[in-house]
């Protein structure tokens, strides 16, 4: 047995139960840290492991020059540590509180990093926020070159910044334009381009990531390791107060364009490393843990932790009330653009075999290329390798007929919007499938009962609503209805989990939810712009707002015909307050069908992309600015919020929380503001029932608040407690 064996096993097997980290000396003296939480999946770092920190350092300091060096690495089979544990930050009253929270992470990765010998760090599986900071305290940085690894710091998605030592020590470990574009965006490196940047000194087969590890120790032995070699170019650029100084600012403007002042944890991160790298390490520390702890107590924050604890929760549930099926073959119905991304999430996340049928080979085709497309473009960004890339597409076949559709566990149907034609699927799918296939319908607005009502086996049937581009957005809503079994919506709750998605099982009624609080929002945005408000002026409002895309560029992104088509059935399913302008024959008779016809309310030229004013005089306005930003965004999204809550109170929604996921994940609702009911809250209901009713007085009946807000604001009730 090795000397890493034997100290591994010692760790498992004389290491305290209830403690995460154990330390074990080897026979070559080579001391093993290692780390795994009790009862958890997931290492994460939580102030209670202060103290055993505190005895590991002084067991350390009593071995003394024994020690040749030590290894941190993990028990658990598939990660680091994946951060520090959140739920540390919803217990601190204060600032101070939180701030005393990052200064104590700083001390103790800094007597890791003060260690007289050298310290590695071996990595497997996700190391990311506060994990990445205890490596980043280490001297060496050792991972596998396992997929499943990944290097980040992601506290910016939670409104934070790195408050353990990451926004010093990466800037000096990979330079400042690497480490402002980790910790802006809070992207995860794989293995080899972290190896690439300098964040990690050797990517190895997992296999031998501990003796690795062991050698770096032997090799550098009595030594610490010497500082980075910076390139000549980025000397130029980054170790000059010149240099630096067009660096933050065009990081400043770049981030402030996406922000928009909604977001204060990118103005503070770039304070924050510019200030450690003009005043010194210290003083860069000292400042961290301050803005953290500011950072901490703002609503932004908050918000941004409310989404991740409800995006935790709902990775645990199933959707029903039965255990889901085993599902191993998938068919997919049209190789349009919608068909060939649920084709493409279910080969390269589910990695399940696809067969999809179209009425033409040219549509299998297409959807085939497509994926090809999207597979190359990882291949060529070293995400996946060419062999990996031909097995995907091994993956995928298709044809006009139902060839080996009988091995089916769920046909997902992506056709057109037309009752019949989903109808007569549903029976070709029952004519050629199992007893057991499940049908589901990826429809955007037309009732699921319908598409059941002529079904031998309704029990089978559900909708699986996307959203495009199906391998980016991140939401999928489950719809059954009164006749779908639990068992299905269990079965197809976990097929869209397994491709990647974060599913909200919703109430079957025209719309669902997503698409029918998206249309009162849109029409308002259609009646502002009616009202002679410009196109830019109303887009840049809601940007300003916190929308990702304003509501004319999101009305050209999907499509106006689109528009024309489930307007109507909103209209009839859901009543007179869905009718917008009469503006779509119009656009429509003119050639306007958005991007996909290069000209809508915009113009498209390659990426270029300009108002085409011409739209004012076939709609007859005259366009000038006449209300606020801040008016136009509150103007805008009241009309969604009303019907956000007519969704909860009709069961649409199961909860609020499911509500305000599927906004944000389904139609980019401001993240920073946690959803319409977090929003809703945060105005206070009574304060919202009389800017409804404001609004209603001035511009008409259709922004009456709900009988909901008005029996909240009267019971004095919150959407959460």
């Amino acid at each position: 047995m090795s000397d890493v064996s034997k100290a591994t096993e010692a760790n498992q097997s004389n290491g305290n139960l209830a403690s995460a980290f154990s330390l074990t000396i080897d026979e070559s003296n080579i001391a093993w840290l290692s780390i795994d939480v009790p009862n958890e999946k997931m290492n994460t770092l939580q102030a209670a492991f202060a103290e055993e920190m505190k005895a590991i350092f002084a067991q350390l300091s009593e071995k003394g020059s024994a020690v040749k060096g030590l290894i941190v690495h993990s028990l658990k089979p598939d990660n680091f540590v994946a951060g520090a544990d959140v739920r540390m930050l919803e217990a601190c009253p204060s600032a101070k509180e939180a701030q005393e929270l990052a200064e104590q992470g700083q001390q103790l990765f800094q007597q890791l990093s003060d260690l007289p010998y050298p310290v590695v760090a071996a990595i497997h599986g996700p190391c990311l926020g506060g994990g990445l900071e205890l490596a980043l305290a280490c001297d060496y940085r050792v991972t596998s070159d396992s997929d499943k690894t990944r290097l980040g710091l992601p506290e910016v998605q939670l409104g934070l910044l790195p408050g353990s030592g990451g926004t010093q020590r990466l800037p000096r470990l990979v330079g400042l334009l690497t480490s402002l574009d980790m910790i802006l965006t809070g992207k995860q490196l794989r293995a080899k381009k972290a190896k690439k940047l300098g964040l990690t000194d050797a990517c190895v087969p997992n296999t031998v990531l501990l003796d690795v590890a062991k050698q770096f120790v032997e090799k550098n032995s009595g030594s610490k390791k010497s500082s980075r070699k910076t390139s000549t170019k980025e000397k130029l650029i980054s170790k000059t107060g010149l240099g630096r100084k067009v660096i933050f600012e065009q990081a400043e403007k770049k981030t402030e364009q996406k922000a928009r002042g909604n977001y204060p944890a990118t103005k503070f991160i770039l304070e924050v490393i510019r200030h450690g790298l003009e005043h010194g390490f210290d003083k860069g520390l000292q400042l961290e843990a301050q803005r953290f702890g500011e950072l901490v107590m703002t609503s932004q924050s908050k918000a941004l932790r409310s989404i991740f604890f409800a995006t935790t929760e709902m990775k645990k549930e199933t959707g029903g009330d039965a255990e889901p099926a085993e599902v191993n073959r998938i068919g997919v119905l049209g190789g349009g653009l919608m068909g060939a991304g649920i084709a493409h999430v279910s080969v390269a996340k589910a990695k399940l075999p696809v067969r999809i049928k179209d009425v033409s080979n040219d549509g299998v085709l297409n959807a085939l290329n497509y994926n090809y497309k999207l597979f190359e473009k990882q291949r060529k960004r070293r995400i996946i390798s060419k062999a990996k890339l031909q097995a995907n597409m091994l993956k995928l076949s298709g044809g006009i007929d139902y060839t080996s559709y009988k091995n089916r566990d769920i046909v997902v149907e992506a056709v057109f919007e037309d009752l019949d034609l989903k109808q007569q699927m549903v029976a070709d799918i029952e004519a050629n499938s199992s007893e057991k296939t499940i049908f589901a319908t990826n429809t955007s607005s037309l009732p699921i009962h319908q598409i059941a009502e002529k079904a031998a086996r309704p029990e089978n049937i559900v909708g699986l609503h996307y959203f495009s581009p199906v391998e980016k957005m991140p939401l999928v809503e489950v719809i059954p209805h009164e006749g779908t079994s639990q068992e299905t919506i269990s079965t197809v709750v976990d097929f869209a989990k397994k491709q990647g998605k974060t599913p909200i099982v919703v109430k079957d009624c025209a719309g669902f939810y997503v698409n029918r609080i998206l249309a009162p929002y849109m029409n308002e945005a259609a009646q502002i712009l009616m009202a002679g408000e410009p196109i830019e002026q109303l887009d840049e409002a809601l940007l300003d707002f916190g929308f990702p895309v304003g509501p004319i560029t999101l009305l050209d992104e999907v499509g106006i015909d689109i528009g024309a088509k489930i307007m109507p059935i909103l209209v009839n399913e859901l009543g007179e307050r869905f009718k917008g302008p009469d503006v779509f024959d119009t656009l429509l008779n003119d050639g306007r069908k958005g991007r996909k016809s290069s000209k809508g309310f915009y113009t498209y030229k390659g990426k270029k992309k300009e108002v085409d004013k011409s739209v004012y005089k076939l709609l007859k306005l005259s366009p000038e600015a006449k209300m606020s930003a801040k008016d136009i965004g509150m103007r805008s999204v009241l009309p969604m919020l009303n019907e956000a809550v007519r969704c909860l109170d009709e069961g649409i929604i199961r909860s609020p929380r499911d509500g305000d996921i599927g906004a944000i994940f389904g139609i980019g609702f401001p993240p920073f503001l946690g959803g319409p009911f977090r929003y809703m809250d945060s105005i206070g209901i009574k304060e919202l029932v009389e800017i409804m009713n404001q609004h209603a007085e001035k511009y008409g009946d259709r922004f009456a608040p709900c009988d909901g807000l008005l029996t909240r604001a009267g019971l004095d009730e919150t959407f959460y407690s």
